[in-house]
């Protein structure tokens, strides 16, 4: 089988000859790749490291994006933005809450919001063509976010408080983000002419320990906007992956009702989200994206034990399809790059060829 058959044939619950794999990294675990394979290119690593799919989206060609001088961005939503350093790397984190001073619905209009116009949508044909044989996604883990991003210029806890008031305010918000990319991905689907494979798209709708908001909230304020996303990007022959982080086992049969074809993370330490217990009871409904343990344990296993859980997950999780394996998350900057090499050792050993330089 390509890449491409592979990652098809598992998201239709088909037996793939391989489970297919795929890469998320911070940029310092990235770059310590690009250092140890001596290249340059993102998908340079991706084609070491042995993954199926690689990843387009329509260049940037709107407003230039305001610089100021501590080296912080203010993007397309009107969000400044800023990498900003903690125990083990850098994150982007924004500076200051740009739609906390919004009260009325009107306050919301006024804003200067962005539009679907600023992109090269013309490009894709050419960006898509180096890659005949592999699974093509679309998007990013933050398009629609409805609970994060609107975090970011609004504040959680106030979007919390959102979410249980059913605040107008914080619904205008939603929908002109839903908007805005129901629109931006449909018209990547059309200029790529069938080409796209996969569409990336998130919500962060648990915790740790269980989920952020309850299941009746997920069905009155996100459930409508998710189905119809979802719709959109399978008229046009692409398959879902939704990322969400944390406890989700309760929303997953909401997933499905929506029509969510893969969801992305499944972080084993979560509650309820071991990801044999899933694939036990949603097989067949729901694929499954992720699933290697990135929130501690890739970091202290040892590198035979890391080599027997993805085989493990390849024979248990990966049978019958419905399953892309992958770090649960970006793998953390506090990894040793041996256990990363290992994770993808195992793969590449399956499939009879080599991962090292």
């Amino acid at each position: 089988m390509t890449p491409r058959q592979r990652v098809q044939a598992a998201l239709a619950y088909c037996q793939p000859d391989f489970t297919p794999c795929d890469y998320f990294a911070t940029p310092e675990i990235h770059q310590a790749l690009l250092d140890y394979y001596g290249v340059s290119r993102d998908d340079e690593i991706r084609e070491r490291l042995g993954t199926d799919i690689r990843y387009v989206n329509p260049p940037y060609t709107g407003p230039p994006r305001q610089t100021f001088d501590d080296g912080s961005t203010l993007d397309e939503w009107g969000v400044r933005r800023r990498r900003m350093p903690n125990e083990y790397g850098e994150y982007q984190e924004s500076l200051g809450r740009p739609y906390a001073a919004f009260r009325t619905v009107e306050d919301v209009e006024r804003f200067p919001w962005p539009s679907p116009d600023w992109y090269d949508y013309a490009a894709l044909p050419g960006l898509c063509a180096p890659y005949g044989d592999f699974a093509i996604a679309a998007g990013a883990f933050y398009i629609q976010d409805f609970i994060n991003r609107v975090a970011a210029g609004r504040g959680v806890e106030q979007v919390l408080v959102d979410i249980a008031e059913e605040n107008p305010v914080y619904l205008r918000l939603v929908e002109i983000r839903h908007r805005f990319y129901l629109r931006h991905i449909e018209r990547i689907l059309e200029a790529a002419r069938g080409r796209i494979d996969l569409v990336l798209c998130g919500d962060d709708f648990g915790s740790q320990r269980g989920l952020l908001i309850s299941p009746a909230a997920f069905d009155r304020l996100f459930a409508p906007l998710k189905t119809e996303f979802f719709d959109m990007v399978h008229s046009h022959d692409a398959k879902i992956t939704h990322h969400c982080c944390g406890s989700s086992r309760r929303l997953i049969p909401r997933f499905i009702e929506c029509g969510m074809d893969c969801l992305q993370t499944i972080q084993p330490q979560a509650a309820g989200m071991n990801p044999y217990e899933l694939k036990a009871e949603f097989a067949g409904r729901i694929a499954l994206h992720g699933a290697v343990d990135v929130q501690g344990w890739l970091q202290r296993a040892a590198l035979g034990e890391i080599g027997c859980e993805v085989h493990r997950l390849m024979d248990e999780v990966g049978r019958g399809g419905g399953f892309i394996l992958a770090p649960c998350h970006q793998i953390q900057p506090d990894t040793p790059l041996e256990n990363v090499l290992a994770l993808y050792d195992a793969v590449a050993e399956r499939r009879g060829r080599s991962i090292r330089r």
